[in-house]
């Protein structure tokens, strides 16, 4: 769910442009409007992005996994109290929306990644910041969409490979400092061979990039885009 998928559906025949001005309006209409109205209005845009994606709702939420553990730690921290009232309602509500706003963003997120090429993403990005600053800018965002996914491989399958060996009879702390340590190694070794690799094939920093043009159906894209921008703006 967090790598490009092929497909027809109307997000991929969207400019990646497009997509990254709703993403960022998104982002900044979230930010401003970290309450339950704002928030649920903004559930209804993450839904209807997801829908022109064709992103499975369950199965993006299951992908980003791994942050919810951070999420539900904030508004549970902020809550406990040491004596009676031993749990503070109203303290939790703030922490617990921005961990819920923190979601919506993930999801419209993973919906960009899942319908739009590496490179045109580069090619969006080159476009939007001119200069070797946009150049370079533009392969971190390609690298790390090429990297995460081979990195959290990686990690499966050492973990794999831990409860093969009996590796959880450890202790905890044990077992995540021995995880921790073969993933970092590994990818300190991802990264030995990407830069050999890079330098094989000659790397450039002025590619040839796939040629980007805007249609009548970004027109909608970006008007959502700058109307929640603009909605940030105003608060």
């Amino acid at each position: 769910m967090l790598s490009y998928v092929p497909g027809v559906s109307l997000a991929h025949r969207l400019d990646p442009r497009s997509k990254l001005v709703v993403q960022i309006g998104f982002a900044a209409a979230a930010v401003a409007h970290t309450t339950p109205v704002g928030l649920a209005v903004l559930t209804l845009v993450a839904a209807g992005v997801l829908y022109a994606a064709r992103t499975p709702p369950l199965r993006t939420l299951w992908a980003f996994r791994f942050v919810f553990p951070f999420l539900l730690a904030a508004p549970i921290l902020e809550g406990v109290r040491w004596g009676s009232p031993w749990f503070d309602l109203e303290a939790a509500t703030g922490p617990a929306l921005a961990g819920y706003r923190v979601v919506l963003v993930l999801l419209v997120a993973a919906a960009y990644v899942r319908t739009t090429p590496i490179r045109q993403s580069r090619a969006a990005i080159a476009w939007g910041v001119p200069g070797r600053v946009g150049r370079f800018l533009a392969v971190g965002v390609a690298l790390v969409f090429r990297f995460l996914p081979v990195l959290r491989a990686d990690v499966g399958r050492i973990r794999d490979a831990h409860r093969a060996r009996l590796g959880t009879d450890r202790s905890v702390p044990e077992q995540m400092q021995l995880i921790s340590t073969a993933a970092a190694n590994r990818a300190l070794d991802r990264a030995d061979r990407l830069s050999v690799a890079m330098r094989a094939r000659c790397f450039a920093w002025n590619p040839t990039l796939p040629a980007l043009s805007f249609s009548r159906l970004d027109a909608p894209a970006l008007a959502i885009g700058f109307a929640l921008g603009l909605a940030a703006v105003l608060v």
